[in-house]
């Protein structure tokens, strides 16, 4: 038995490249969640849209798109208990009334227990030359939902919410030690950097981890990652496709946050922002 037993828990990051073949996908993540158990991971977490994803959105969304609870869900569902770990996952979700658009959703499957938290991405991706909302429908503001396992609480969101601060802020707030973060971080011109400095500033200013997992190149960056609450990179991948584990515990944030007490020392709360539509 390790000596981490009891004390850590061993997470991976899982970075690929999924496509328009569903059952490609499926394949890919049970592939890759069988190697990070065999490296001894209890949870795994996979990038945004894992579960269909092309590089230009359109219609063929929509007949991707599943309810929660359908294939992909169930399919994940299986896998966690099969191998008897945790997955974190992206997918297209089917909403009900629109006709249009489809739903950026996490969810997070536990052994034996199917879908035990979900996130609907909060910031659409509508910069860059990108225009995800056009495609993608927001999710609505509400209370994070958090799991845990192995005596540790994770959080969810998504991709370009790294660049909002205040949303890992509200997820430490509600008790999360970890934050799950799958991610389609588009190529381009800093781009790479954006990522880096990101995920390591939203581990930083929390005081906790960040599990970034996302999309391997062409389209994707790469450089899934997991932070460490003083923002150092503990496990990273390049621009290969595999899994890469480090190992999260509470000692390491009681230790960090008594050093620097940013989060007890800070005098902001968040709250929500009223936009003039909404008056």
């Amino acid at each position: 038995m390790s000596d981490h037993a009891g004390r850590a828990l061993a997470v991976a990051v899982a970075q690929f490249a999924p496509g328009a073949d569903r059952a490609a996908n499926l394949v890919e993540i049970e592939r890759l969640a069988a190697l990070a158990a065999t490296r001894g991971a209890r949870l795994v977490v996979f990038p945004e849209y894992s579960s269909y994803f092309t590089p230009e959105p359109g219609w063929d969304w929509q007949g991707a798109a599943e309810a929660i609870g359908g294939r992909f869900t169930e399919a994940l569902g299986a896998i966690a208990t099969r191998l008897d770990v945790h997955l974190v996952a992206g997918m297209i979700e089917r909403l009900g009334g629109d006709e249009r658009r489809v739903g950026n959703t996490v969810v997070a499957i536990a052994p034996h227990d199917g879908v035990v938290a979900r996130y609907r991405k909060l910031h659409l991706y509508d910069a860059f030359g990108q225009r995800e909302s056009e495609w993608v429908a927001p999710g609505d503001i509400a209370p994070p939902e958090l799991f845990e396992a192995g005596g540790i609480r994770f959080g969810l969101q998504t991709c370009y919410d790294a660049r909002f601060p205040e949303v890992t802020r509200r997820i430490v707030d509600a008790g999360a030690d970890v934050v799950c973060m799958p991610a389609e971080w588009v190529r381009g011109p800093l781009k790479e950097a954006h990522w880096r400095v990101l995920t390591t500033a939203r581990a930083l200013e929390n005081t906790m981890y960040v599990v970034a997992a996302d999309h391997a190149p062409p389209v994707g960056a790469g450089n899934s990652m997991i932070v460490d609450p003083m923002g150092v990179e503990i496990a990273t991948i390049g621009e290969a496709t595999d899994v890469a584990v480090a190992w999260v515990s509470h000692e390491r944030i009681d230790a960090v946050r008594r050093i620097n007490p940013a989060l007890a020392l800070r005098r902001f709360d968040v709250t929500e922002r009223i936009s003039p539509r909404q008056r």
